[in-house]
């Protein structure tokens, strides 16, 4: 395969896309940037123009966003069955919580975290509805089977798990045994105790983040 660049900070998304790295268990390189300086400079907007992490470089092509390098990644190694078969049934549902999680349910939780308005005068028009709602579909789905797609652990489990495990530690969703028990679960995989690891050696080399 082309090589891959992993650009990241240990304390942001790039966690997620790490466990995702080792999901796939492919060679990678990695290019750790500090807040604003590196993430700002001039070479690194030529990578992503929106300046944040986590992005990677796989040969010459760029991706960003969490869902989307998720996404990528389990395309590029398809052996490893981290998602469904593109023709199959599954697929609709895979992309369907992908997006999920990188749209609704990102936008509900950040809504509550910084007390955006949603409310009877705007909820029509914004595409998260309550954060209620999220959580409510999520509970339901996750009550239901065994992984976000159903009885095949998938890159969407990996959105999903990491995402409800940084919104319940931020206390802006309330914690439910079906999520404690699923992120235990998912937490639990060689590859995301490997990538964490990663992470937190990483952490100790990196400037501390000003409060």
């Amino acid at each position: 395969m082309s090589e891959l660049t992993f650009y990241t900070h240990p304390m942001s998304r790039g966690r997620v896309v790490r466990w995702m790295l080792e999901e796939v268990g492919i060679d990678y390189s990695v290019k750790a940037m500090e807040f604003d300086s590196e993430m700002k400079s001039e070479d690194y907007l030529a990578i992503n123009p929106m300046g944040k992490v986590p992005a990677i470089k796989h040969g010459n092509t760029v991706v960003t966003e969490v869902a989307a390098i998720c996404a990528y990644l389990a395309d590029q190694v398809s052996d490893k069955k981290l998602s469904p078969p593109p023709q199959s049934p599954e697929r609709g549902v895979y992309y369907r919580w992908l997006f999920f999680m990188a749209g609704p349910f990102e936008m509900a939780t950040s809504a509550k975290a910084y007390n955006w308005k949603i409310d009877s005068s705007n909820i029509q028009a914004v595409g998260c509805g309550q954060v209620e709602d999220s959580i409510n579909t999520l509970e339901k789905v996750l009550s239901e089977n065994a992984y976000i797609c159903g009885d095949q652990f998938t890159a969407a489990d990996i959105l999903v798990s990491s995402y409800l495990w940084w919104e319940t530690m931020q206390e802006n969703i309330s914690p439910k045994e079906v999520f404690k028990h699923y992120i235990e679960r998912m937490e639990s995989r060689p590859a995301a105790k490997r990538a964490n690891e990663l992470d937190d050696e990483l952490a100790k080399k990196m400037k501390p983040l000003s409060v």
